[in-house]
């Protein structure tokens, strides 16, 4: 990260994109990627104004871990089963696979349309 500007004393740094691989998390990017589809659960449940019980029952989930994906606590869930939720949900979910530099590591990112 590099220093932007310095206020009052305190170096403000730009992140890199990915706050969990700024703050040193291992597995930044799969957590980066289940925010991404947590997010995308979230903004569907509010959209179709679901109780978190109803949401559960459609995607095959217990309520509480449902709540604990709603509220960032996803360490314990897969990405199969995140995205097994939006299928529920009435989500198409497309995977692409891009070729890029073979000297660099991919990444996995969700955009949703």
């Amino acid at each position: 990260m590099n220093t932007i500007a310095i206020i009052d004393g305190i170096a403000i740094e730009e992140g890199s994109g990915n706050p969990y691989a700024d703050l040193g998390f291992p597995d930044a990017g799969d957590m980066l990627v289940k925010a991404g589809l947590a997010q995308e659960i979230a903004q569907i449940i509010k959209d179709r104004h679901l109780t978190q019980q109803r949401a559960a029952e459609l995607v095959g989930m217990p309520q509480p871990k449902l709540s604990d994906l709603l509220r960032g606590k996803f360490r314990g869930i897969s990405q199969a089963k995140m995205i097994e939720c939006l299928n529920r949900l009435g989500c198409d979910v497309d995977i692409v696979v891009r070729k890029k530099d073979a000297d660099t590591p991919g990444q996995t990112l969700v955009f949703v349309a």
